[in-house]
């Protein structure tokens, strides 16, 4: 791992953000002067096999290719490491009101949007991947790591040899094998809602098996029941987001978040 001030590829690391299975996050800074911070992804030695490779290549590549406001922007990327826009506060869970929340899904489901127009889909949305800036109230919330991302124009013949997307966020049509869609999007865009609105996602199995076996064959909780402050619409339109058909979800992710908005003002 590097240390604060040690210098890598143009950039001086200032401090360590969060490691994760394979990579480092790094705040950094580039070295010709402190003006410009930024997050550094680095790959662990021992994690730049050719799979670990190909996905940041992929998250550089997606992502690079984007426009928007709530999408993480990139900088540069070389062999094993990436340099992208620093977003300091945290994730979507830091956040500690029912209206940032609901303002940062807004903004994350017209990010989504926005990538499905340009044949995109993310493939693992959820909120660790939904960072904020310090002062939401200005710059929102940003949707990060396109490391599983698809281009469904290009990747026709899709086959899943693997479930690489987040298991509690994971659309049924993913865990069966079938091409994801902007659905599964959706999807997985409704299991994090859930979570950010209610403190945990739909389901709650502590197996793998038990999450597979929940979002293919089990209707979503009825959180109403649970939770007064919520109301019995917030059920209904869940169950439609969640759907096990993709076919039969909203229409886009705008049209699901702007309908929980209205149910929970």
């Amino acid at each position: 791992m590097l240390s604060p001030g040690d210098r890598f590829e143009g950039y001086v690391v200032e401090a360590v953000l969060g490691h994760g299975g394979s990579a480092t996050v790094y705040q950094a800074h580039d070295s010709a002067g402190p003006d410009r911070a930024v997050a550094l992804k680095v790959l662990d030695e021992r994690h730049r096999h050719q799979a670990q490779l190909e996905r940041l290549r992929r998250e550089f590549e997606f992502a690079h290719q984007l426009d928007h406001a709530h999408i993480v922007r990139m900088y540069e990327r070389g062999p094993g490491w990436l340099s992208m826009e620093l977003v300091p506060g945290g994730t979507a869970a830091k956040l500690s009101t029912l209206p940032d929340r609901l303002a940062a899904l807004s903004q994350i489901a017209d990010a989504l949007d926005y990538i499905h127009n340009r044949g995109i889909v993310h493939c693992d949305v959820k909120p660790t991947n939904i960072l904020v800036h310090p002062d939401f109230s200005q710059n929102g919330a940003v949707l990060i790591d396109f490391g599983v991302a698809l281009s469904i124009t290009s990747d026709i013949g899709y086959h899943a040899t693997h479930i690489e997307a987040s298991l509690p966020y994971s659309a049924p049509e993913l865990l069966t094998g079938h091409a994801p869609s902007e659905a599964t999007d959706e999807y997985a865009l409704a299991c994090t809602a859930v979570e950010l609105i209610t403190g945990s996602p739909p389901f709650t199995a502590t197996t793998q098996l038990g999450l597979i076996k929940a979002h293919l064959s089990s209707t979503p909780p009825r959180r109403s029941r649970e939770i007064t402050w919520l109301p019995r619409v917030f059920d209904s339109i869940l169950a439609k987001a969640m759907s096990k058909s993709p076919q039969n979800r909203y229409q886009s992710c705008r049209e699901f978040v702007s309908l929980i908005t209205r149910a929970l003002r």
